[in-house]
C-alpha cells in the first residue's frame, strides 16, 4: 500500500504537553511533521517543547481550548509561524469521575467545555485553512466509554458520546472539500489521566494510541477510517 507522505505537513494537537498528546506530538515530528501544541500551564508548555524540539520544528502555546479566544490566538499563532495548517488531532480532555447527583454542575459544563467544546472550535476555526490548501485531516481523540459507559462516569461518557457526533458529522460536512475526518477511541490507557494510580502495564501505552494517529494520516486520501478502537489485549481478569 502505498503510504500518504506526511513531511513538511503541519500539525495541530490539542492537549500535547504530556500523555497521549505528547506521544502523537512526538510522533508526528518523527514522520518529519511540524507540530504546534497548545495546554493549558505555561510550564507544561515549556518542560514539553524542551523535549519535543530535539525532534523537529515544535511551536508550544498556552491555551485553554473552551475558549474561542484562545483557540483563534493559537491558531493564529500557528499560521503566522508555520503558514498554515494540514492536520487537526484533538486531544485535549478533562475528567471528574462521579454520579450524576453527585457531579456538580460546574464539573458538568467544564467537561463539556473542554471535551466536545473545544473540539469544536477547534475545527471551526482549522477547517476553512485545510479547505484552503485543498483538504487535511481532523483526527478527534474519543474513548471507549462513549459507547460504554461506565458508572461514575456521566460526565466524561456524555462528552466523548458527543465528540462521536460531532466527528460523524463533520466528516459528512466537508469530506468533498478533501478533509478526513476520524476517531480513535483508546480503552484503559497507561497515564497519569486517572491519577498515578491509574498506571498499569497492561494498558494501552500512549505510543500506541501516536501509531494509530499515524497510520490514519499515512492511510491513501481516497480512503478515509471513521473509527479505530484500541483495547488491551490481555487486561485482568475478571473475579468468576
Amino acid at each position: 500500500m502505498a503510504q500518504e507522505k506526511l513531511t513538511g505537513k503541519i500539525a495541530v494537537v490539542t492537549g500535547g504537553a504530556r500523555g497521549i498528546g505528547c506521544a502523537i506530538a512526538e510522533r508526528l515530528l518523527e514522520a518529519g511533521v511540524s507540530v504546534a501544541f497548545c495546554a493549558l500551564r505555561q510550564d507544561s508548555v515549556d518542560v514539553a517543547v524542551a523535549r519535543l524540539s530535539m525532534k523537529g520544528k515544535v511551536l508550544g502555546v498556552a491555551a485553554d481550548v473552551s475558549s474561542l479566544d484562545d483557540v483563534r490566538r493559537f491558531v493564529g499563532q500557528v499560521v503566522g509561524t508555520f503558514g498554515g495548517i494540514d492536520i487537526l488531532v484533538n486531544n485535549a480532555a478533562i475528567r471528574t469521575y462521579k454520579p450524576v447527583m453527585s457531579l456538580e454542575p460546574a464539573d458538568w459544563d467544564r467537561m463539556l467545555a473542554v471535551n466536545l467544546s473545544g473540539a469544536y472550535y477547534c475545527a471551526h476555526e482549522v477547517l476553512p485553512i485545510l479547505k484552503q490548501r485543498g483538504g487535511g485531516d481532523i483526527i478527534n481523540i474519543s474513548s471507549l466509554s462513549s459507547t460504554s459507559p461506565f458508572a461514575g462516569g456521566a460526565g466524561y461518557n456524555a462528552s466523548k458520546s458527543g465528540l462521536n457526533g460531532l466527528s460523524g458529522a463533520t466528516m459528512l460536512d466537508h469530506r468533498y472539500d478533501g478533509i478526513r475526518v476520524s476517531e480513535v477511541m483508546p480503552g484503559s490507557t497507561d497515564t497519569e489521566f486517572n491519577g498515578p494510580e491509574g498506571r498499569a502495564d497492561w494498558k494501552v501505552s500512549p505510543e500506541d494510541i501516536a501509531d494509530a494517529v499515524l497510520m490514519l494520516l499515512q492511510m491513501p486520501r481516497r480512503t478515509t477510517v471513521s473509527r479505530v478502537d484500541l483495547k488491551p489485549s490481555k487486561p485482568p481478569r475478571k473475579p468468576a
